[in-house]
């Protein structure tokens, strides 16, 4: 069988829409646009692009829809920030917009999957597809529901072919999130229902722990974690942003998936950006997910969630990596580990397929 990748998580939309950045064109490519202007500095260069899309053999990605709260901005370059739920949903929409528009500009490229005909079709293409030569497909990601004015309204979304939602970023009316901390509210939990009820999976990157825990025991739908790293290795940075040791195990027990960031900040504790490049590299990306592994007894729910292209980027990546046309190279550490090539298909796609199998089902 021809050996897929699927990232769960790569802001393309965010990207594009805040820098201009044409993802029909190579990494490469957008770093020579870029090369003197101040978006490296912003947002890191460029990870993403088709070519390199291609080499790594990416045949789905997760791709998000993200807003900013205006309180969080980092800088007036931000383009996607909102003040309110009518800006969130304007921004939203814009993002849904841009995935259809990159659709209908290159089809031979970009194919949206909304429902599982689509699904299935894509999924036979990958596999029949030569080497480097295949369409990418785009599951649509809310990530953060604060577009939503009430939670209902997630069904119009679920029309436009949103099939996964993160119910919180920072936090808001509907979880508890990494900087507003609280449980589901009322309107989350009536949110959560309703997702069920439509066959999405449920994102809970992001969500508060405690969220999280009230989300494992009343979500009926698959549960996954599309970006996270291993809190335990983290020495407490980023409390409740990355996964406790007992979460896993519980998204593990729900056969749910948990996506793993090649993120230096999030590999090794106390890094900064005043280590040497060369001390952070795919090793470290690989004990993130063996350990994932060694505390679940299988490689079943662990994957790739890379998060490129949203708020980092190269150099701010493990040492071997140039873009995320390197990422394979984490094939050869895996198998060095013991792992075999069932497993290791396992992490780099087929873990994500059993959870869209389920949501396409519905």
């Amino acid at each position: 069988m021809k050996k897929i990748l699927i990232d769960a998580h790569e802001d393309i939309a965010y990207a594009a829409i805040s820098f201009n950045r044409d993802y029909s064109k190579s990494a490469a490519d957008i770093r020579q646009v870029e090369q003197f202007t101040d978006i490296p500095q912003w947002n890191g260069h460029a990870m993403l692009g088709y070519a390199d899309w291609q080499k790594a053999n990416v045949g789905i990605i997760f791709a998000t829809l993200f807003v900013m709260p205006k309180q969080y901005q980092t800088g007036d370059w931000e383009k996607v920030v909102y003040r309110n739920f009518k800006e969130a949903r304007s921004l939203l929409q814009q993002q849904v917009d841009y995935y259809y528009r990159l659709e209908g500009n290159y089809p031979e490229k970009f194919n949206v999957l909304s429902n599982n005909s689509q699904y299935q079709n894509h999924w036979k293409v990958l596999q029949n597809a030569s080497q480097h030569s295949h369409p990418i497909g785009l599951v649509l990601l809310m990530e953060g529901a604060e577009g939503l004015h009430y939670a209902e309204e997630i069904e119009d979304w679920h029309q436009q072919g949103v099939r996964i939602v993160g119910p919180a970023w920072a936090g808001g009316k509907y979880s508890g999130g990494m900087y507003e901390p609280g449980g589901l509210t009322n309107q989350g939990r009536l949110l959560l229902e309703i997702m069920s009820d439509l066959g999405m999976g449920l994102d809970i990157a992001h969500m508060s722990e405690q969220a999280v825990y009230q989300a494992l025991d009343i979500y009926e739908g698959a549960i996954l974690s599309s970006h996270a790293n291993v809190k335990s290795f983290l020495q407490g940075r980023g409390e409740e942003r990355h996964l406790s040791d007992t979460i896993i195990r519980r998204i593990a027990q729900r056969d749910g998936v948990m996506g793993v960031m090649p993120y230096n900040q999030f590999l090794v504790a106390n890094w900064t950006k005043s280590f040497a490049r060369d001390k952070v590299t795919l090793e470290h990306y690989v004990n993130h997910i063996d350990h994932i592994c060694q505390i679940t007894g299988s490689a079943n729910h662990v994957a790739i969630g890379t998060d490129f292209d949203g708020g980092y980027g190269y150099p701010d990546v493990p040492v071997e990596l140039i873009s995320i046309g390197d990422l394979p190279q984490v094939d050869d550490i895996l198998a060095t580990r013991g792992y075999n090539q069932d497993e290791i298909n396992a992490i780099f796609a087929m873990n994500w397929k059993r959870m869209l199998d389920r949501i396409f089902s519905k």
